[in-house]
């Protein structure tokens, strides 16, 4: 089985909002760990995203292709939009630069108070929907205290999806704690698909049980849905061990050839042109 990871984050900056959760679980963080636990897990590829920085900015787009470029093909950049004309303008020009290489886009919602149908993002919607590029969406909780929750929630999703239904959208950490509300968006919208990243993080005391309830209560919400097509693995390293992830996506209530379309065989599917 060909397992893709469609979320790991990795950064050579010090002020990476990740790295506190890089820290408690013990992770150097950095390529090397990331590639070694990617080959230990029999991991083929994965999508790598820009993390979030202290001051409220992100990693910039050319260090995380940077890592891409140092992975021997194990990564491909999904490049990040800041909801300002000139990040529109800049990554879009990035994403005609390297084509076929630059595999999403990624709005971080609830980070940032805007909307998903903001007009800012336009040009970039025109853009995805003529290549053929899906645009993955924060969407759930968010990694530091002062993130939006009005801005973050799943439903926000729905009037894009109405209004641009050519738009290939990608809820992250299928808007985790709103899974329901998630779901019923990838029922209602063929477009619309979800990832499993971050939904967890092991070392709080009641963390076990709470893995328990997810497992089922994202396999029921799995099944409000109706198909396991349009859900893909991610584990949101450093938050989540790939180890881990792996082990959670198998503990879903489905059948293996669902467990096994979630690891990998959707993901090969959305992310080609």
């Amino acid at each position: 089985m060909k397992i893709f990871d469609c979320h790991i984050h990795c950064s050579e900056r010090s002020d990476d909002v990740l790295r506190s959760f890089a820290a408690r679980k013990g992770f150097r963080y950095d390529l090397t760990e990331l590639l070694s636990m990617m080959n230990d897990n029999n991991v083929e590829g994965g999508l790598l995203l820009s993390p979030p920085l202290r001051n409220g900015g992100i990693v910039p787009n050319s260090g995380t292709i940077k890592l891409c470029q140092k992975s021997g093909g194990k990564l491909f950049p999904v490049l990040t939009v800041e909801p300002y004309k000139p990040s529109v303008d800049a990554v879009v020009d990035l994403a005609r630069k390297y084509e076929e290489y630059a595999k999403a886009f990624k709005i971080l919602l609830g980070y940032y108070p805007i909307y998903p149908n903001d007009e800012i993002f336009s040009q970039l919607y025109d853009f995805a929907e003529t290549q053929n590029i899906p645009v993955m969406f924060h969407t759930g909780d968010t990694a530091t205290s002062n993130g939006s929750l009005e801005h973050s929630h799943p439903r926000n999703i729905d009037p894009l999806a109405n209004s641009r239904p050519n738009l290939k959208i990608v809820l992250c950490h299928f808007g985790n704690p709103w899974l329901l509300d998630a779901a019923e968006l990838l029922y209602k919208h063929p477009n619309v698909y979800a990832d499993i990243s971050g939904l967890f993080s092991t070392g709080a005391k009641y963390s076990q049980k709470y893995i328990k309830f997810l497992s089922k209560t994202l396999s029921e919400a799995i099944y409000f849905i109706g198909t396991a097509d349009k859900v893909l693995f991610g584990s949101d390293y450093p938050v989540e061990n790939i180890a881990e992830a792996i082990e959670f996506a198998e503990s879903l209530e489905l059948e293996k050839s669902d467990i096994d379309n979630i690891l990998g065989t959707n993901a090969a599917r959305l992310f080609s042109r």
